[in-house]
């Protein structure tokens, strides 16, 4: 079924918002522009800073990592230092991050049919919160330098199975149950995550846990980018195994029902993936929000709905995204730093507005 991608859905699901339009510029061209927007945000992420250095030299320093014949060494070994062991592992986990979140995103609003849908829909964010807000006051290290994102990754998958048990009911999930079940479980789980922060004895914990929730990249290491890294990859690589079934759901249920799709089913297997993709990324980013709701929107005017197109798009806009998100952070008050999520909120909180009164209007 190569067709249904194309056809134009009824109701108040993702098409609605998108509705189909003839392909203006060629997709492989798209994908181009967008690798080397990504390019280009890296390399100014990567070199801005407190020490600049120049982007010549920042990819000299990465060919020499390579290979040494690639490049002569005329740098100073503390610049590749700042270069190899800083802020490019600080890079590439915004490129994860952003890849991962915008991903999630663009499934969820084909899983539930709501173009306003974004990947701290099911709680699985304020999970993830309550378990590293919670090791951050309590000053718990049993695991080491892990500790923080495996008590949050545990937080995530709790939330995951509170809100699936909720939002079932005589073995089958609809999508209203599914939303009042993720927000009222974020509700609860971010009073709680601000409740440890409020009652800590140790101010300096509480004000670290605060930021923390708040969302950013500071102090990543190659040691903590290697997991996210790995959980998007497979995840992102299951969703383009389903692309055709997510396809299928952009034309309603019934259709899909009618085609041969198990709706229930399907939908309980990929909120599992979803989640634990951003269960894992919140673990070592914080909670960054709306990042998963503007990237599919902008992605689906460029190339349409069909999944197969959307994704690697996606996934590109939204690395590109997240590292110019975080340049921005980082560099717009120096020395100080804003956490991302302040940024990202700043902007997608009017974007979620517009789209609203734009879905009221039409």
């Amino acid at each position: 079924m190569t067709g249904v991608a194309e056809a134009r859905p009824t109701g108040t699901g993702v098409g609605a918002a998108a509705p189909t339009r003839r392909h203006r510029v060629p997709y492989a061209l798209v994908l181009v522009l967008l690798g080397v927007l990504v390019a280009v945000a890296a390399t100014a992420g990567i070199a801005a800073g407190s020490v600049a250095v120049p982007a010549g030299e920042v990819w000299g320093i990465m060919a020499h990592r390579v290979h040494p014949a690639l490049a002569d060494p005329t740098w100073t070994p503390v610049r590749e230092t700042i270069v190899i062991d800083v802020r490019l592992p600080r890079v590439l986990l915004c490129a994860v991050v952003g890849a991962g979140l915008s991903v999630c995103g663009t499934a969820l609003q084909a899983l539930v049919r709501n173009p306003l849908a974004d990947p701290m829909l099911l709680g699985v964010s304020s999970g993830a919160t309550v378990g590293a807000v919670l090791v951050v006051v309590s000053g718990l290290s049993v695991f080491g330098r892990f500790s923080l994102s495996l008590a949050a990754f545990c937080g995530a998958l709790a939330a995951l199975v509170a809100v699936y048990l909720l939002a079932r009911s005589g073995g089958r999930m609809t999508t209203v149950r599914l939303v009042l079940a993720g927000v009222a479980t974020a509700e609860v789980l971010s009073a709680v995550a601000s409740y440890l922060v409020v009652t800590s004895d140790d101010p300096h914990a509480a004000d670290s846990a605060l930021r923390w929730m708040l969302g950013g990249m500071g102090g990543t290491t190659w040691e903590v980018l290697w997991i996210p890294a790995a959980a998007v990859l497979a995840g992102t690589a299951v969703l383009l195994g389903v692309c055709r079934s997510l396809n299928l759901l952009l034309a309603g249920e019934e259709a899909a029902g009618a085609l041969g799709l198990d709706v229930h089913r399907f939908r309980a297997v990929m909120f599992t993936v979803v989640a634990l993709m951003i269960g894992t990324m919140v673990a070592v980013s914080g909670a960054i929000g709306f990042v998963g709701l503007i990237m599919p929107h902008i992605v689906r005017l460029l190339v349409g709905a069909d999944h197969r197109r959307a994704l690697p798009a996606v996934a590109l806009l939204g690395a590109a995204f997240m590292i110019l998100a975080d340049l921005a952070a980082r560099t717009l008050i120096s020395p100080e730093e804003i956490p991302v999520g302040i940024l990202t909120a700043l902007v997608g909180g009017p974007f979620f507005l517009w789209l609203m009164r734009r879905r009221a209007a039409s």
